[in-house]
């Protein structure tokens, strides 16, 4: 009974945060996983669905860490069968990639199909020797076929992949195919996604188990197609999605695809505040420090583990929306939760009058809060906001009664300076 590991996306040399310690997160997690979910079970292969890397150019240092994952396989006799998704594929006008660097080193197979412009069948069997071919027949029992980064030609190349495998010898047992491409309806605002019709001729050529790559959530459909997610969070937004590795078993009696999750992560919390447009800057501040210190004594937060921290502060504010020092708030909020990385999201909307004044309210009523309003949007005046208030009243009052603009104007004077 053959059991492989499946993983994809693992995305070394993530820099998004410009973080050296996020960065490694991606190699801590990967190497972690390998090592509980291939290494100790003693699996007969892995296989990587496209996006080892985060870039197609890479530090010497993002190198390394790919093959000291590598060669712990390699010291364990578990061979790795991979392909080049579209964030480490071959760059144009080039013939090479890291990728095929490692495959040429020995520390994995790169599974690519052939051109058949230049004589060749589209699927050749893997030659040890020339470290190339689009096929392995695997000891195990079971043929891997890999494929490339296809893009939006991606239903056109399914079918000429689909035609090559129908001509290749007889397989053994079971049948996998690598493919970095999405499948619609899995997430929102992606484009170019394969429909299920798309993937149909593959599963009528024999494919008994899809390996996907490329979204970064997992999925399976139809018990033959599988998708892990990536192996960290690329972003706080995938943080809510479910996503790891899979341990997959293959017998006579079906695919046993087991999500994995259990190896070493970032741990990312995710928090939000409304506001409602009657708080002041500081009623706002201390329900952004309330709302992360609750989430601290309920454990949702760690501090502990440096975690990645994320606070959207949302809604209508009753001030200058600007007035609020979101620098400053941040950098107490990071301290406090021992955050890795906070992010600060404040996208509010200023509402210029935010009193509710009451049906039945006179007409002083309703003059009384609109200047409380205007005034209380001001920093320079909202501590004086009711006296001011009274203030404008009273002016009113007097230009009504046709005082002077030399008393008006004593009067906005004396009226400053009593406040």
């Amino acid at each position: 009974m053959p059991r492989f590991l499946h993983v994809s996306d693992i995305h070394l040399g993530f820099d998004r945060y410009d973080s050296k310690e996020r960065t490694l997160d991606f190699f801590h997690a990967f190497r972690d996983a390998l090592h509980q979910y291939a290494i100790v079970p003693q699996v007969d292969f892995v296989v990587i669905a496209g996006d080892l890397f985060e870039h197609r150019h890479i530090q010497p240092n993002i190198l390394n860490q790919a093959q000291l994952c590598l060669q712990a396989l390699q010291e364990a006799d578990i061979p790795v069968l991979a392909i080049e998704g579209n964030h480490d594929n071959t760059p144009y006008g080039t013939k090479t990639s890291w990728l095929r660097y490692l495959s040429d080193w020995g520390l994995l197979k790169l599974l690519e199909p052939s051109n058949p412009n230049a004589g060749n069948a589209l699927y050749e069997p893997w030659d040890e020797e020339t470290r190339r071919g689009g096929y392995v027949d695997l000891d195990c029992g079971v043929r891997v076929l890999g494929s490339c980064w296809y893009g939006a030609s991606a239903p056109n190349a399914i079918a000429s992949l689909a035609g090559a495998i129908k001509t290749l010898p007889p397989a053994p047992a079971h049948t996998v195919m690598l493919f970095h491409h999405g499948l619609e309806g899995q997430i929102a605002r992606y484009q170019g996604a394969l429909r299920y019709t798309d993937l149909l001729p593959l599963k009528e050529a024999g494919v008994d188990y899809l390996a996907l790559g490329h979204i970064h959530k997992h999925y399976t459909l139809e018990g033959w197609i599988f998708n892990p997610g990536s192996v960290e969070a690329n972003n706080v937004e995938e943080s809510q999605f479910d996503r790891g590795v899979y341990l997959v078993e293959i017998d006579a009696t079906g695919i046993r695809a087991d999500l994995k999750r259990g190896y070493t992560q970032r741990s990312i919390v995710r928090l939000k505040v409304t506001a409602r447009g009657q708080e002041s800057q500081e009623a706002l501040e201390a329900m952004a420090i309330a709302t992360v210190q609750q989430a601290i004594q309920s454990g949702t937060i760690q501090p502990a583990v440096a975690p990645i921290v994320e606070l959207r502060i949302e809604g209508q504010v009753g001030f200058d929306r600007l007035e609020l020092d979101t620098r400053n708030l941040q950098q107490q909020l990071q301290q406090l939760t021992g955050a890795l990385i906070f992010l600060l999201r404040y996208n509010v909307d200023t509402v210029e009058y935010a009193s509710h004044v009451a049906d039945e309210a006179d007409r002083l009523q309703v003059e009384r809060e609109v200047f409380l309003d205007l005034l209380a949007a001001h920093n320079s005046y909202k501590k004086q906001a009711p006296a001011l208030a009274q203030g404008l009243i009273d002016l009113k009052d007097q230009q009504v009664q046709g005082r002077s603009e030399a008393d008006l104007y004593q009067f906005v004077q004396t009226l400053l300076l009593d406040d």
